[in-house]
């Protein structure tokens, strides 16, 4: 079947306000594509002025992060109601900073996978090995078990409607580059995975991403293949790169 794509920029922990704002127009142009589904995912401070800076565009908001309780006593967080009142569609779970810098496992991601579905944002699930893993051989398992615990207790209706981002962690922010067979590889194994915990029609319906120093060159490549139906992307999403990208 055919699945729509999905380009989803990552800004991490850049950009004040201000410049968000002069990046969401600087792009507007170049990133016109009413083929692919086009998201800026951005800190939790940069959320109400991109919200309102791509207004009218084809551009969707994403947040980086978010807490799994409503509202209470945590200091600091950001809830699921706070980012879909403020025009939040998608948030990023699992990404590997969040899960080595701050120490998130999946038990906390499957909780957050699960919240997001409830308050009606979509997740992009990340999921990845490290160059260990990747040298020992064990990548798969690995990958194997994120997936089966992150998407524990997810419907398969649910699982129709999320997009997870392959994100080999030896090949972000490195320049170094998974192959788009190494790429291609990984997202088949994952919907396998995925028809195996579900159906064919699940895994045929859910949308995959190659999240690893994807670039304007290596773009076209990576989304040829058959199992890869977009990219997560970090720095290349705050240059005016990310319109080849979403173009590729």
């Amino acid at each position: 079947m055919a699945r729509r794509r999905i380009i989803a920029g990552n800004w991490k922990m850049n950009k004040t306000p201000s410049e968000a704002v002069a990046l969401c127009a600087e792009l507007k142009d170049l990133v016109k594509n009413d083929a692919v589904d086009v998201v800026y995912c951005v800190p939790a401070i940069d959320i109400v002025p991109v919200v309102e800076a791509v207004k009218g565009t084809n551009v969707h908001v994403g947040a980086e992060n978010f807490y799994i309780e409503d509202k209470g006593a945590f200091t600091g967080e950001i809830s699921a109601p706070m980012l879909k009142d403020a025009g939040v569609e998608y948030i990023i779970i699992g990404h590997s900073e969040r899960r080595d810098i701050f120490g998130e496992n999946d038990i906390l991601i499957n909780q957050k996978v699960k919240k997001a579905f409830a308050s009606g944002l979509k997740p992009i699930l990340c999921c990845g090995e490290s160059p260990t893993l990747r040298k020992a051989g064990t990548y798969k398992e690995w990958i194997e078990r994120q997936i089966t615990w992150d998407l524990d207790g997810v419907t398969a209706d649910q699982v129709k409607e999320l997009v997870i981002a392959y994100e080999p962690i030896w090949a972000i922010g490195t320049g170094e580059t998974a192959t788009a067979d190494q790429a291609e590889e990984v997202c088949a194994l994952i919907r396998e995975l995925i028809a195996k915990l579900y159906d064919q029609a699940t895994a045929d319906a859910v949308r995959i991403q190659y999240g690893g120093s994807m670039n304007a060159g290596n773009a076209a490549e990576l989304l040829s293949k058959a199992n890869i139906d977009g990219g997560l992307i970090g720095g290349a999403s705050l240059k005016p790169d990310f319109g080849q990208i979403v173009n590729a």
